[in-house]
């Protein structure tokens, strides 16, 4: 046997394996898994590090891990804002690159979600910068960066999203605030990226035969010219959708011969970059290719003012629509222990104090507005009032509030109504009057003069109203002797609320679509103070966003404003509106001037049933016009 020879092609053999081993751990080391272009240069990652190269190649700075999602968001200024995902870690990284220079840097780690996929989202009227984290198993998170052009100390959770089981990519449109993201090959879905609107999920397209798409769609990016590119993994495929009104259209499929396959996909600078698993790639060069830019906020004539909350009520313990319509009683020596009643409409009303917590519930049945004036007698004793209507049995229930704010049930009276609705108080300053306004969604409203003789209260049909459609919010001037009611998708009516006036309204507010958007939901009062006129609230339901309107002719928007989340208390802001509140009364430490309090039908930061939110009247008062 032939032992020189066997020693010889054995060592050949080792060193031939030690060389391939060496290439392997070559080619996986610079294998490209992500790349993107910028004006500056080129960012391109691999097995190690995610590298930021200029024009001639050279390395101008360079960040250790696997990058395998790199998103890009050119910003007004010339800047880009950039996030990546290291993967072995699963941390989220950003950056915002001027030129060669980093601006600024962060990272953070992502302990909910393993994290697929990232996209930016600029929301120009709300003025927050956010990032969407796609995940397996169905999760998805949207993190807030950075408010009125301030970024947080770190990054905060401000919205949990319920998304297909095999979400794998997203992009979103900033000019139309749309979220669109890849269900695999299955496919293809919007939703509202607004962290305060509903999710709001549209199908675009579906697997053929049905639809366009062939195969998995493992990245999405949408562009300067209002296309969505969608890039399927293999054959490798890019899908082109034309955005027609507030609708996608696919409009061309473009083959890559230069890949097998497709795995990313990055778009700026008038190049498109594409990326295989196994870490091929290639660019298509075309000046349509750029990315959409973050869009700045419209010179509107009537801007969207930013409030925040400072104080939230303990949520309901179950989801749905549940709290609807607020009221807030002031204790005469102590403001801090003053009390917010809020109609739950499944069970009762409940109670709360300054903290936010719940002190009474009042299990008087399905409640749904509710309001209360101050000074009636009842059982010999001075008591305050409130008033709810009761859908159940179409009734009012009027309750007594003593003078340390405990509330107790007093008269009920029944109404003709078949479906009860709405309701305010009105207690006229001329005459000491108490009065009920209660509507039906027919369009009936019916006042009642409330009674007491000491003991206990009466009630008594004076009047009857009538607007053409569906009404609920309401509030009366009582220094002026007005009535404003609330018609859904109509507008605001103004009325004498004087029981012997002539019982014919005006409609003296359109919701026009724009500055008020239908439902017109809950309304209230600032009343004349101070040799200033008095104002109008109402809740634009349809875009989470509330105006103030003169009460006189002409009836002009004044201000108008949404109420954003509070990164430094973790309150999330407040939608869907139903029912609100204003008070000049002071409420204790944090409300002294008084407060705006609002019902928040989509409850954030954490999901949960719905609960009521609390800003300071001076936030308000700081938006109206110089007098």
């Amino acid at each position: 046997m032939n032992y020189p020879l066997i020693a010889t092609l054995v060592s050949a053999a080792m060193l031939l394996a030690c060389q391939a081993q060496s290439q392997n751990a070559h080619t996986e080391s610079t294998a490209v898994y992500a790349q993107l272009n910028t004006t500056a240069g080129q960012l391109q990652s691999s097995a190690t590090a995610l590298v930021w190269l200029d024009g001639k190649g050279a390395v101008l700075q360079q960040w250790p891990g696997v990058f395998r999602r790199l998103k890009a968001l050119p910003q007004t200024d010339g800047s880009l804002l950039l996030a990546a995902i290291e993967t072995e870690s699963n941390q989220l990284h950003w950056w915002q690159l001027q030129g060669k220079t980093v601006q600024r840097s962060g990272k953070q780690l992502v302990s909910q979600l393993v994290v697929d996929d990232l996209c930016w989202y600029q929301s120009a009227e709300n003025k927050q910068l956010s990032l969407f984290l796609i995940g397996d198993r169905g999760l998805g998170e949207q993190w807030l960066l950075a408010q009125d052009s301030s970024f947080l100390a770190a990054p905060l959770s401000i919205r949990t999203l319920n998304l297909p089981t095999d979400a794998t990519a997203c992009a979103v449109d900033q000019q139309k605030g749309k979220l669109y993201l890849a269900e695999g090959a299955t496919a293809l879905w919007s939703y509202n990226a607004e962290v305060e609107a509903d999710e709001g999920r549209a199908l675009i397209d579906v697997q053929a035969p049905l639809g366009k798409l062939t195969g998995e769609v493992k990245a999405l990016e949408f562009t300067a010219d209002k296309r969505l590119l969608a890039l399927q993994e293999e054959p490798a495929l890019l899908q082109s959708y034309q955005t027609k009104g507030d609708s996608l259209v696919w409009q061309k499929s473009k083959t890559i011969p230069a890949l097998e396959s497709a795995e990313q996909l990055g778009l700026s600078a008038g190049i498109l970059s594409l990326v295989s698993e196994d870490g091929q790639h290639t660019q298509l060069k075309d000046k349509a290719y750029q990315a959409q830019a973050a869009v700045l906020p419209e010179r509107a004539t009537l801007p969207m003012q930013q409030l925040r909350p400072t104080l939230e009520t303990v949520a309901v313990s179950y989801r749905g629509d549940a709290i609807d319509d607020p009221a807030v009683w002031q204790h005469a020596k102590n403001p801090d222990n003053s009390r917010i009643l809020a109609t739950d409409k499944r069970a009762g009303v409940a109670v709360y104090n300054m903290k936010g917590e719940q002190l009474q519930f009042l299990n008087v049945g399905r409640v749904n507005n509710i309001d209360l004036r101050y000074g009636l007698q009842y059982q010999g004793k001075k008591q305050d009032i409130a008033a709810a209507t009761l859908r159940a049995d179409n009734s009012v229930q009027l309750f007594a509030i003593d003078a340390e704010g405990e509330v107790k049930t007093a008269l009920k009276f029944a109404t003709p109504f078949t479906d009860i609705y709405g309701l305010c108080l009105y207690q006229s300053k001329r005459s000491g009057q108490t009065y009920v306004f209660a509507n039906d969604k027919d369009g009936t409203v019916l006042q009642y003069q409330i009674s007491s003789n000491g003991q206990s209260w009466s009630a008594k049909e004076v009047r009857r109203l009538k607007v053409p459609s569906q009404p609920e919010g309401c509030v009366a001037d009582d220094q002026n002797d007005l009535l404003f009611l609330g018609e859904e998708d109509v507008g605001i009516w103004r009325f004498a609320a004087d029981a012997k006036a002539d019982p014919k309204g005006e409609l003296v507010i359109k919701a026009d679509g724009e500055v008020l958007v239908a439902d017109v939901e809950g309304l209230a009062l600032l009343p004349e103070q101070n040799g200033k006129p008095a104002y109008l609230l109402a809740s634009s339901q349809g875009n989470d966003s509330y105006v103030l309107f003169q009460t006189t002719a002409p009836y002009k928007a004044v201000a108008r404003f949404r109420i954003r989340l509070n990164a430094e208390q973790g309150i999330d802001g407040s939608s869907e509106t139903d029912g609100l509140e204003l008070t000049t009364l002071s409420l204790g430490k944090g409300f002294e001037q008084g407060a705006v309090i609002v019902q928040d039908g989509r409850n954030r930061m954490p999901e949960q049933g719905q609960n009521l939110k609390l800003v300071p009247l001076e936030q308000v008062l700081e938006l109206l016009p110089a007098h």
